[in-house]
């Protein structure tokens, strides 16, 4: 929330599978615009709320709902605007991740490679589960967002 780095000294930056994570976006995206230079790109791959609904827990990123900070579209697009963005792209990434869900349960159950109980620990299948569930349902969603500083 604080870069060590000066303003404008970047062109680039992404966010990858940590916005659920973090509460305080306005200051994330602000903070984020501050190292760039204008005209820099900011992309950003994150899991975002489609509908209406309460999130199973536990998911990948959070055991509780306390700890999940999951939000729409229409929230990233005005914080990122209210941050000096432009938002130059917007793409629903859910049917990659729902093919590549079903490959890696295909691999996990004919033994190949480590699968998501390596990363997720012993809860790792109702994890992997309660997101699988989420993406296929529309609830949730991998978005990917480009935007440029203005």
């Amino acid at each position: 929330m604080s870069l060590p780095f000066e303003s404008g000294g970047f062109d680039r930056a992404t966010l990858i599978h940590v916005g659920m994570n973090i509460e305080d976006k306005a200051m994330l995206f602000a903070e984020i615009r501050r190292i760039l230079k204008p005209g820099g790109r900011f992309g950003l791959y994150e899991i975002m709320q489609m509908r209406e609904g309460a999130l199973p827990y536990p998911m990948p990123w959070a055991m509780t709902p306390e700890t999940s900070f999951v939000c729409g579209q229409e929230s990233y697009r005005h914080l990122l605007e209210e941050a000096g963005f432009v938002v130059e792209l917007e793409q629903d990434r859910s049917a990659l991740a729902i093919r590549l869900m079903h490959e890696m349960r295909a691999k996990a159950a004919a033994g190949e490679g480590k699968g998501f109980g390596t990363l997720m620990g012993p809860r790792a299948s109702e994890r992997g589960a309660n997101v699988n569930m989420s993406v296929e349902s529309g609830l949730i969603a991998p978005i990917e967002i480009i935007a440029r500083a203005v």
